[in-house]
């Protein structure tokens, strides 16, 4: 990793970690502009940079070169997406080392979702069927990468090492559903999916998009008293324009926060449009860091103005 970032610092300070979530772009032209956009949420300072992966494998080269970019110019830690879909065990298992030889320390382990086409009851996926078993995998396969280190032991006289098996820590990261996933029966279920993940060796979540505090504040209560103990970040996207909206309530399943719709709609200029989503994530932010979350997770969708404005105000 590099010892300084490739671009002039201007860290901000929000009281508690904040991190970003980017994409591979399909088109490899977009690659440059992804590369300095990068360069610009590194400098705020985040906890670190996460990459999505296309299911299948569709951009497994493209999310390793964008993890690898992220390694070599800037002094932030990228956190890698792993999905379960249509994904061997081998196949797993040599990407998981992938990754690690490469310099990761971070992943967010994902089942994934149904690829377009899926029929309904069609399975979808591999010899993983579930974040926590591909959470183990991780575990597994830096166990056998790195069976032991050497520790420093001055107590025997200078220089002095010695075996152990304490190993480099690995930051393995779940999904969290505040208002439950598409699939669960029960918010309950959602807690005990998550209580699983905990205990296969995830030790951290972050949240699917959601749009009021109280969504976040209860779900991370319940989960608190049901013996959760990592910490549950909850994620936040700056939603600009009415199209962006729609296509996210499309991807995640959200019921539509017709307050936010309608003053989007209302609003003529693109200029106003991104003051009102930007504004909604502020004050959902503040919401949620009075309310004692761990941090703030930011969906960037490729764009660093509109997640950087949000982290200025809350300064």
């Amino acid at each position: 990793m590099s010892n300084a970032p490739a671009t002039s610092s201007t860290e901000l300070n929000i009281g508690v970690p904040f991190s970003f979530e980017v994409y591979p772009p399909r088109n490899p032209d977009l690659r440059e502009a992804l590369n300095k956009t990068i360069l610009e949420l590194a400098a705020t300072g985040p906890d670190f940079i996460s990459v999505t992966y296309g299911a299948g494998g569709s951009s497994r080269d493209a999310t390793l070169d964008c993890v690898k970019f992220i390694l070599a110019n800037t002094d932030v830690e990228p956190m890698a997406h792993l999905t379960c879909v249509a994904e061997s065990y081998q196949g797993a298992n040599e990407l998981v080392r992938t990754f690690l030889d490469a310099g990761v320390r971070s992943f967010l382990a994902l089942r994934g979702d149904p690829p377009e086409g899926t029929q309904e009851g069609e399975d979808f996926l591999g010899d993983l069927g579930s974040a926590a078993e591909l959470t183990q995998l991780i575990h597994r396969v830096q166990a056998e990468r790195e069976p032991f280190v050497f520790e420093e032991e001055p107590r025997w006289h200078a220089g002095a090492t010695r075996l152990s098996q304490k190993r480099e820590f690995v930051r393995i990261g779940v999904a969290a559903f505040p208002n439950g996933h598409p699939q669960s029966r029960s918010k309950t279920q959602d807690i005990d999916v998550l209580l699983a993940k905990e205990a296969a060796g995830a030790n951290l979540a972050i949240t699917q998009l959601f749009f009021h505090a109280d969504d976040y504040l209860s779900f991370a209560q319940k989960a608190k008293e049901a013996g959760l103990t990592m910490p549950i970040i909850p994620g936040i996207m700056p939603v600009i324009s009415p199209g962006r909206l729609r296509r996210m309530i499309e991807i995640s399943g959200e019921e539509m926060p017709s307050d936010l719709e309608i003053a989007l709609e209302i609003e003529p200029t693109t200029e106003g449009q991104r003051e009102i989503g930007v504004e909604h994530a502020v004050s959902l932010a503040k919401e949620l860091i009075a309310g004692g979350a761990p941090g703030i997770h930011l969906y960037a969708f490729n764009q660093s103005g509109p997640v950087v404005d949000v982290l200025r105000r809350l300064q």
